[in-house]
Formats: structure tokens, sequence, C-alpha cells
């Protein structure tokens, strides 16, 4: 019998609620069997990206899982790069802001959540704690699947397609920075990450 802790992280003003969250938590279920359980966790994550992610590698640590695999999205796959390098573990990068810190900068000050309309304050620090995660290079790129989008409308895929070199990509003709067609992909997802919950 195994256990895998599968780790999901929203985007930038998003939340566990969105709907590559829901999807691929409702996939990960169909995966889950008696010999091969699946602890599902995607939190909501603070503002700030420390606070962020303490909250996630305590979580990790206090978990009794086999195996752990993280899937992020946007500023989420930022800090899957940062878990999956501290942990050695898989890693699933959805659009992923590469450089965080950079592509954040202008965002500083009162924003508002985008399925609640929740005002959260940005804060100058908190660019500081991004540059304190950031990982210049993938050291294993074996263990990282990368889906980026050529009509991505924030982010560059090609500074993507880059950062992840070696690694396993798919890169989307078209599609936007939400993935709108990740339905279509997910079965891709499930694929790179379901040897890791089979003995």
């Amino acid at each position: 019998m195994s256990s895998t802790l599968l780790v999901y992280l929203h985007g930038f003003r998003s939340s566990p609620r969105s709907s590559k969250a829901v999807m691929t938590g409702e996939a990960v279920k169909t995966l889950t069997t008696a010999a091969n359980t699946i602890d599902w966790y995607c939190p909501q994550l603070s503002a700030s990206p420390k606070e962020s992610m303490k909250m996630v590698t305590s979580y990790i640590d206090h978990s009794r899982s086999d195996r752990i695999v993280v899937i992020g999205s946007s500023l989420g796959g930022f800090y899957t790069n940062y878990l999956a390098e501290k942990y050695g573990c898989k890693a699933v990068a959805l659009n992923p802001a590469v450089r965080a810190a950079r592509e954040l900068a202008p965002h500083v000050g009162m924003l508002t959540s985008y399925d609640s309309n929740e005002p959260f304050d940005f804060r100058p620090e908190y660019i500081d704690e991004l540059k304190t995660l950031q990982v210049e290079s993938i050291s294993d790129p074996d263990r990282y699947f990368l889906i980026a989008a050529k009509g991505d409308e924030l982010l560059d895929w090609r500074e993507m397609r880059e950062f992840y070199q070696g690694a396993q990509q798919l890169i989307l003709e078209g599609s936007d920075h939400g993935i709108a067609d990740y339905a279509d992909h997910l079965p891709r997802v499930l694929e790179f990450i379901s040897p890791e919950m089979i003995d």
C-alpha cells in the first residue's frame, strides 16, 4: 500500500475554486484506490509568498505520504519550482511565472480576488519574499512537466520553454493564460503523475 500527497497551488488573485484546481481535484479522486491513496491538498494561498510557503511546507512536512507531487498554475507554478527543488518531487507547471518578482512588481497595491472580489493588499515586501524563493534553474528536468500556451496574454511561453529545457513539455498553439482548454490536456497531466501513484 502506498500514499501520495498531491499539492495543487493556484495562481495570483485566484483560489482553490479555480476551474483547473476543481477539474484536477475531481480527476485525481478517480486515481485513488485502496492500494494507492491520494491526499489532495489545495489551500487558499496568502498574499504573502513567505506565509504561503510556510503553510504549504508545514503541511508537507507533517504528511505521512510516501510521495509528493506538486501542480501549480501561474504564480502557483513559480511556487511549484521552489517546492519541487526543496523536496525532490515531481512537478507540473501550468503557464508558470518563472520570474514572479519581475512579473508582479507592477501589481503592488490594493487588489481584489478574481472569484470573490475580496480586497487584499499586495505589499512591496512581497516582491522581496518572491526573490528569496526564486529557482534559477531546475536540477532534474525529468521530474518536471510544463504546459505552456503560446496564446498566454500575460506571460511569455518562450521563457517557460527555455526555463524547463529538457523537461517534458506540451506547448499549446493557442489557448490563453488560464488554459481554457485544460480539460483536453488533463489526461497528459494524470499520465505524468500516475506512475508516482502505482507501485
